[in-house]
């Protein structure tokens, strides 16, 4: 599958994507550094969703992600509720990992989640808030993620991702050097496998080797995202804490809501001029004002979506005919002291050869990421009579839901195949 010559970088870029044994070969191979090992797995922070603290950052100091991701959506192997033994043997192969790779872009982050499926198992009624995936707007037909477990992995290192999932999966003996006593295979079974990746310039190496993308290379170089702008800055962000369950049995961890997003950018980027994207994106007032250049990084930590831009959203909209993506988002995405209530980590994606984004979204009720996913909808404003229901309505023109789901991320003190009540 993978040619000799190949680059360092193209064998890099291939192997997630492709995954197996004989991509991991390929990427160790082209490795030229060892990967740093893990502390004592109780060194590490209680929430699994607290990344922000070992994540690198740019010039502004907003949180970038790692390079490379993977999604393994697991069920359990047998029926009914899982017994200790099983507990046992996913806490043995989640703590091998945390011993095996450093909580960095270097080694490996994670978190384990668990869905209402998996909840449905038992006779106990969820201590947390938790419902099922639905539709959320009256335009989409996604399936819904019913497995009972999600695993994401996240590294700068491709080859430590591969080796992490082959080990846990029971395909290799260790995990960087370290051996593997229970594979998370002795008791959950992968049904989908998703990755992504993040980073300026990796949409650009990619974007003609997938269909939702125009000929000609229009993807600019500088941009961490397909659609040419930079997202994630960290004034528009909720912070770790703002996410975090305070109390209850799953007191220090998180809720998570997973969709799958498929892209069509013929339009987006034959159609619209970088004025028009600039509306469309952020809102009429940035084009207006000039305040986006290139794919955004002169805003440095915020998006510049102010009180103005929001409140005056339907001014803008008759007045230029068009509302953005963003200041329709930011209409749910405040608290009574307008602080943010998502924090997104959301990836690009070349799956099945298309372009696509994988958008998780932590919060500490599902409720909020629905709530924002209606504003963000627009359905209020298609009485301005140049704002349909997806045209001149921010970027629901360009993207497509495949999936939804709805998880749980409990503290790493009960990540094991919890119970509803967060006993043993």
């Amino acid at each position: 599958m993978f040619d000799r010559d190949l680059s360092r970088r193209d064998a890099m870029k291939l192997a997630v994507a492709t995954g197996g044994a004989t991509a991991l070969s390929a990427c160790l191979r082209a490795a030229d550094e060892p990967v740093p090992r893990g502390d004592d797995p109780e060194t590490l922070p209680d929430g699994q969703h607290r990344w922000n603290e070992f994540l690198a950052t740019d010039d502004a100091s907003n949180h970038e992600l790692p390079r490379h991701h993977l999604f393994l959506s697991l069920d359990l192997v047998t029926d009914g509720v899982p017994t200790d033994d099983d507990r046992d043997a996913v806490a043995s192969a989640m703590a091998t990992l945390d011993r095996a790779y450093e909580w960095s872009h270097a080694g490996v982050l994670s978190s384990l989640a668990y869905t209402p499926a998996y909840f449905a198992r038992f006779d106990a009624d969820l201590a947390y808030p938790l419902p099922e995936p639905r539709r959320l707007s009256p335009f989409e037909t996604p399936e819904f993620d019913t497995q009972d477990a999600l695993l994401h992995l996240a590294s700068d290192r491709s080859d430590a991702l591969l080796e992490a999932e082959q080990a846990l999966l029971g395909e290799q003996d260790q995990m960087n050097g370290i051996d593997v006593e229970t594979p998370l295979s002795d008791v959950l079974s992968v049904s989908n496998r998703r990755t992504g990746f993040m980073g300026a310039g990796m949409p650009a190496e990619r974007q003609g080797e997938v269909t939702g993308i125009p000929a000609g290379g229009p993807v600019p170089e500088e941009s961490p995202l397909f659609m040419g702008f930079k997202a994630g800055f960290r004034k528009n962000q909720a912070t770790e804490d703002a996410v975090t369950v305070d109390e209850g049995p799953f007191a220090g961890g998180t809720t998570k809501h997973l969709a799958t997003i498929r892209q069509r950018l013929d339009d987006w980027y034959e159609e619209q001029n970088f004025e028009e994207q600039v509306m469309e994106m952020f809102s009429p007032l940035h084009a207006e004002r000039g305040l986006v250049e290139g794919a955004g990084e002169n805003l440095g930590d915020f998006s510049g979506v102010d009180d103005e831009i929001v409140e005056t959203i339907r001014e803008q909209a008759r007045d230029y005919g068009r509302v953005g993506h963003a200041q329709k988002a930011a209409r749910a995405n405040r608290d009574a002291d307008g602080n943010p209530l998502l924090l997104r980590r959301h990836v690009e994606s070349t799956d099945d050869g298309e372009a696509s984004l994988h958008f998780p979204s932590l919060q500490t009720r599902i409720e909020s990421f629905d709530a924002v996913r209606e504003a963000m909808n627009g359905s209020d404003l298609t009485d301005v009579p140049t704002i349909r229901q997806r045209v001149n309505n921010g970027i629901l023109e360009y993207i497509f839901v495949k999936r939804r789901g709805n998880y749980l991320v409990p503290p790493r003190s009960v990540r094991a195949l919890p119970t509803p009540t967060g006993d043993r």
